[in-house]
């Protein structure tokens, strides 16, 4: 009886973690668990790439951080796959943690004791999604956050475990929130992983927290023709358009029939002279954008088959 309890004891002190994750986001997250001394059994994540002229294997982040400290490797192709399947069982999971990873089937989320618990780079149940750290700053929010909860069916629906708020700067960039985000998240993923290991955790059911449906706001895949700017729009939208893409994918225009790519920018409220969409220019130091009650400054931009560069290089080399 004795033994079984302290088996019982050591599972919740130490229970046996498998992480699900990929890109460099996820590998502060990872580093937290294992810095702390988690019981890091297996790490899960996506398979190595071709990538370049040379089409060389390419493995992701987790991939390589998880080599460096001699962790237990899985990349299956997929995640019903009977092997992989055995294979993760063979590892006696008490409880699975998924950061920035792909959708997991039920089969595998319900396999521990302890459930799948999953870091959203939002303050859920707002910006349930694929790109919460974009769509916030797109739709000129000032504050977001990040939140750990429980896997379930339908996606960014389980029950919360943890939030903390992040004010978003006037100027903050998707990559800059991205990046202070990475080191927030890691920490309240730590803090959960501990609370559920100590039991002291309570899981909040979001529909708690929702009173009325129609005020969520959504996160979906940024598609192509979210990032083309609409110079008809007020300059404020079109400023956040440029901050919540940045660098990745990036709003873009046409100028000269080609496409072109801002990184950065500053608006200029007013009344401009020229139709939304046309441009002003000194050929040296500036150019700029009429939008509806102002401009856009651009101040870093990509032309189509050209390096990113600053606005004064730029138009050093362009006629």
């Amino acid at each position: 009886m004795s033994s079984q309890l302290d088996s019982s004891l050591s599972v919740m002190n130490k229970p046996r973690i498998v992480f699900m994750g990929t890109p460099e986001f996820a590998v502060s997250s990872l580093d937290a668990l294992v810095s702390a001394g988690h019981n890091v059994v297996g790490v899960i994540t996506a398979p190595d790439k071709p990538a370049g002229r040379g089409l060389k294997l390419n493995e992701s982040a987790v991939k390589q951080y998880a080599k460096e400290r001699g962790l237990h490797i899985l990349q299956p192709e997929k995640l019903k796959n009977p092997q992989f399947l055995e294979e993760l069982k063979t590892l006696k999971v008490d409880l699975q943690v998924v950061v920035a990873f792909r959708m997991l089937p039920e089969v595998v989320w319900n396999m521990p004791s302890l459930g799948t618990i999953n870091l959203h780079a939002s303050l859920l149940p707002q910006y349930r999604g694929a790109a919460p750290i974009n769509w916030a700053i797109i739709n000129g929010e000032k504050e977001t956050g990040v939140t750990t909860f429980k896997l379930q069916h339908e996606i960014d629906t389980g029950n919360i475990l943890v939030q903390e708020s992040i004010l978003i700067g006037e100027n903050e960039t998707a990559g800059e929130l991205h990046d202070k985000m990475k080191s927030i998240g890691a920490s309240l993923l730590l803090k959960t992983v501990n609370g559920l290991a100590s039991g002291e955790l309570k899981e909040v059911p979001q529909s708690t927290i929702i009173t009325n449906p129609s005020d969520i706001k959504h996160a979906p895949k940024i598609f192509t023709e979210t990032a083309k700017i609409d110079w008809m729009a007020p300059v404020d939208r079109i400023y956040n358009l440029i901050r919540g893409l940045s660098p990745y994918p990036a709003a873009f225009t046409y100028m000269d029939g080609k496409l072109l790519k801002i990184y950065k920018a500053k608006k200029e409220k007013g009344h401009p002279t020229l139709t939304p969409g046309e441009i002003e220019t000194d050929k040296k130091s500036y150019l700029k954008f009429a939008g509806s009650d102002g401009y856009i400054n651009v101040e870093e931009l990509q032309m189509e088959g050209k390096k990113r560069m600053d606005i004064v290089d730029f138009l050093r080399g362009y006629r």
